[in-house]
């Protein structure tokens, strides 16, 4: 967009034609002389040789939309010139828009691809000739010029430069650095910040700047391939080419205009959408009708190069008034195109004495400066990045020594609520075990006569041994069968209730590899003990039978008895204090267990109680 304001008014009004030099007046003293004087006659697109009527006297640079705004086709320039020497000569065209063929005393010494349709288009490139001694007459010589062109795009022929071969070869290479050269300059920096700018963005999308900044040297580089390619490729028509260059440029003012806000800081979005809509509609409407957007382009294009004016001037008040330095440079970069196409607008019109055109010069440092400031910000925001990211480490690390802190409480906390939970264990395990074998002794203490035998007090110790060292053995082993755990509660177990005249029957089916660890066997052998225990002193029971059964993924455990039932039995389990204790620790249990617990009055009398329980916690 911004190397393109230089030059794009120019192109609109003369497709970029080079000024030209006072009538007699040489590029070098003595050494090259510039030709400005010449004959015109127009012509049909298939003509071969010139007419030989209806020349006109005409001054270089022509454009013959002046004369003949109607014409589209070919018009026959013819120059001549006295040659004092035997030769050779250099011989320079300044400008052939759009496409040429040159003739030097009627030999064809250059000819362009195509001089109709779709036309060739070295326009933008002057043309230099070695004419050696053979084609030079003594005396006058004759330079004949067939331009092909369409009125729409400012046909012209500018001046000619004859002189030594150095001389003029040296105006000609300062003229192609100018209007051809520079030009591929600017666009290659332009496709390489382009490109830069949109791998940054691509990989920090949220950076739109960078985004719009990509879009516009796109835009860009499409608008000044003008000034480079030679042929209207893809298009089939003169027309077609100079309706997307146009649209090219108007989607370039369009993100060029996205980029200042975005680098202002500012979101518009209604006014952001308008533009953005403007832009594909002008695009859609160069590819579906070329026909009428190629020569009417100054329609379209010419308020958008004063909407592109206007945005920088309103860039350059936002910086000079609220922006911070990078905003300033901005703003110095967007103006000097600004300045710089005004000044080759004046010399144009003849509003200002002068013959060179200054764009093609300033395009390149406006780039570069953009370029830097973009790069600037882009290294400034790193640095902001890389000073959150210590500030974040500082802060992470303050967070992780706190929270250390805390996991340390914490642990020391868990530590103590562990050593809490051993000691309620514990406390429940010996209730539940060791208790209700003590209450079995003493049951049966109190049941024998004065005179026990001392044998019968050390079986009753040796039970209660056994006992206490089943919460020992239970708890101390990591890994064993449930089957083997049940052996010793089956035997102390039945050996309690046949003290009460109560038959025990043991059902134990398929517990073989059965190991629920040490903390959930323990559960469930305290779980058993202690509805056996119930059984021993409230049930009133003469039978209880005993289920232990696996069933698949699932652990079936049953204890059911013929005696009293609940609510027979309620009253001996109150005065005993042991329903709410006992009752309440087996439900807890077995919620360790994850299993479900119902206990319940048989239809047939007695209790019943089931539990079923997951073999994997």
């Amino acid at each position: 967009m911004v190397r393109g304001l230089a030059v794009l008014l120019l192109s609109l009004l003369a497709t970029v034609a080079p000024a030209s030099e006072s009538p007699g007046q040489a590029s070098a003293p003595q050494l090259t002389t510039t030709l400005v004087h010449a004959e015109a006659v127009r012509s049909d697109w298939n003509a071969t040789e010139p007419p030989a009527t209806g020349w006109v006297p005409v001054t270089l640079m022509d454009q013959w939309q002046q004369r003949w705004p109607d014409h589209d086709g070919v018009v026959w320039y013819r120059v001549r010139w006295r040659q004092d020497g035997p030769g050779p000569v250099g011989l320079m065209l300044d400008y052939t828009c759009l496409a040429a063929a040159v003739y030097v005393n009627g030999s064809l010494v250059d000819r362009d691809p195509s001089l109709v349709e779709p036309l060739s288009r070295y326009w933008h490139s002057p043309r230099y000739y070695l004419v050696d001694a053979p084609l030079l007459r003594p005396g006058g010589n004759e330079l004949l010029v067939r331009v092909s062109g369409l009125v729409a795009y400012q046909p012209a022929f500018g001046t000619v430069t004859v002189g030594a071969p150095d001389a003029v070869q040296r105006a000609y290479r300062g003229a192609k650095l100018a209007r051809h050269d520079l030009q591929l300059l600017d666009a290659s920096i332009g496709l390489v910040l382009a490109a830069v700018f949109g791998l940054i963005w691509l990989l920090r999308p949220r950076d739109t700047t960078y985004g719009w900044y990509a879009l516009n040297g796109l835009f860009g580089m499409l608008y000044a391939s003008n000034y480079i390619v030679t042929r209207p490729w893809p298009f089939p028509t003169t027309h077609g080419w100079q309706a997307f260059i146009a649209a090219c440029f108007v989607a370039a003012a369009v993100t060029y205009a996205l980029f200042l806000l975005r680098f202002a800081g500012l979101r518009w979005p209604r006014f952001e959408r308008s533009l953005l809509a403007l832009g594909a509609l002008v695009f859609a409407a160069a590819l579906l009708f070329p026909g009428w957007m190629g020569p009417h382009r100054n329609a379209y294009v010419v308020p958008m190069i004063g909407f592109a004016y206007l945005m920088s001037l309103a860039f350059a008040v936002f910086a000079f008034r609220h922006g911070r330095a990078e905003h300033k440079v901005l703003a110095l970069c967007a103006l000097v195109p600004v300045l710089v196409s005004l000044h080759d607008l004046s010399v144009y019109l003849g509003w200002f004495r002068g013959s060179a055109y200054l764009g093609a010069f300033g395009s390149p440092i406006t780039l570069l400066g953009m370029g830097f400031v973009l790069a600037y910000r882009f290294a400034s925001t790193m640095k902001r990045v890389e000073g959150f990211n210590a500030e974040l480490r500082h802060e992470v690390e303050a967070a992780t020594t706190r929270l250390a802190d805390t996991l340390g409480r914490q642990h020391a906390l868990e530590l103590a609520h562990g050593r809490a939970g051993e000691r309620l264990q514990l406390v429940r395990d010996l209730h539940d075990g060791f208790g209700g074998t003590l209450v079995g002794a003493i049951a049966r203490l109190q049941q024998s006569p004065a005179d026990m035998p001392n044998a019968r007090v050390v079986d009753l110790l040796r039970e209660m041994r056994d006992d206490l060292r089943l919460v020992i053995d239970s708890t101390a082993r990591e890994h064993a069968d449930l089957a083997e755990l049940l052996v010793p509660l089956r035997h102390r177990a039945t050996r309690l209730l046949e003290a009460a005249d109560i038959d025990a029957h043991w059902h134990l089916t398929g517990l073989e590899g059965v190991d629920l660890g040490s903390g959930r066997s323990l559960d469930l052998l305290r779980l058993l003990q202690e509805a056996l225990t119930n059984v021993f002193k409230h049930s009133g029971a003469g039978r209880v039978d005993v289920h232990v059964q696996r069933d698949g993924a699932v652990l079936r455990v049953g204890v059911r008895d013929d005696g009293v039932g609940l609510q027979a039995g309620e009253a001996a389990r109150a005065a005993g204090g042991e329903w709410g204790t006992g009752l309440a620790s087996m439900r807890l249990r077995a919620q360790r267990l994850g299993g479900r617990l119902q206990v319940e009055t048989a239809s047939d009398g007695g209790t019943a109680l089931r539990l079923e329980l997951p073999l994997a916690a």
